[in-house]
């Protein structure tokens, strides 16, 4: 359908190499766009951009540092020399981190957020800037279920962040949906990817209590995000902005999710994709 047609686009989306932005990355391409796929992993994001030029597409990799705005502004000023211009943008990449609220150390959140917000706002900042100059284009900021509920088990900091994560994405669709740029945030809960799989394999009953609040009865793949990203990155959505889409096999219209603190955990890092 040409509402959904991505053709001559151009796509910058982080965290290309696995999981959600890699879905993402696939999904826009098949539907048409050009590609700058970002990750640290840059033999992963190569991977990924191999497979988007089967689909006949021009794709770029950059390991750039997402939490870095210094290299985020050098990245977009290789998209201006690649491409010229930036119509959609894939906000996924980005570290959390797992402790008690009495145990988080300042280093520690000041890391975070400089992951999840402070980088994520000059992604939004640069691709911004583009879209307002050229009159249109789109972000898909990737929040959680954590943006807008309390969900225990040691997220103090996550939840923090993306908290943030939610109210950017509003405030961004306010300053500048009438100059036609949408800004939208998508709300995952428990996505699997290498992290959470680790995870679940150091303790067995993580699954079966992410399942409880979950009447879908299923984990979420990072294959559940690639229609909203062409959703979102095109036409069709032309009306939706300021949104934040659950994205969760229901779990926000049960219970949230969350886990009251009596219930154990340790103090973990994780890929800011799962929760």
């Amino acid at each position: 359908m040409k509402l959904f047609d991505l053709t001559g686009r151009v796509a910058v989306v982080s965290g290309a190499a696995q999981g959600m932005g890699q879905a993402t990355a696939l999904a826009v391409a098949e539907a048409g766009a050009n590609v700058v796929a970002v990750d640290r992993n840059l033999a992963g994001a190569e991977q990924t951009a191999e497979q988007i030029r089967r689909f006949g597409r021009e794709a770029r990799v950059s390991s750039c540092d997402v939490s870095n705005p210094e290299a985020i502004a050098a990245l977009f000023r290789e998209v201006d020399a690649d491409f010229g211009r930036v119509d959609f943008l894939g906000n996924v990449a980005g570290d959390g981190c797992l402790a008690r609220p009495e145990d988080l150390s300042m280093a520690d959140l000041h890391r975070v957020l400089q992951n999840l917000v402070v980088g994520r706002f000059a992604m939004c900042q640069e691709a911004g800037r583009r879209m307002l100059a050229q009159g249109h284009g789109s972000i898909m900021n990737i929040g959680s279920l954590a943006s807008t509920t309390a969900l225990g088990r040691g997220h103090i900091a996550y939840s923090m962040a993306m908290g943030a994560v939610a109210q950017m994405t509003r405030e961004l669709s306010t300053e500048w949906s009438h100059r036609g740029v949408r800004v939208n945030a998508v709300l995952p809960a428990q996505v699997v990817n290498p992290s959470l799989a680790a995870r679940m394999q150091d303790d067995t009953a993580l699954e079966g209590r992410f399942l409880s609040g979950i009447p879908a009865g299923r984990l979420g793949q990072p294959s559940d995000i690639m229609g909203l990203a062409v959703l979102l990155a095109s036409d069709a959505s032309a009306w939706i902005t300021g949104a934040l889409i659950p994205m969760d096999g229901g779990n926000l219209a049960m219970n949230a999710g969350g886990t009251p603190g009596h219930v154990g955990y340790s103090v973990q890092t994780f890929r800011g994709e799962t929760k």
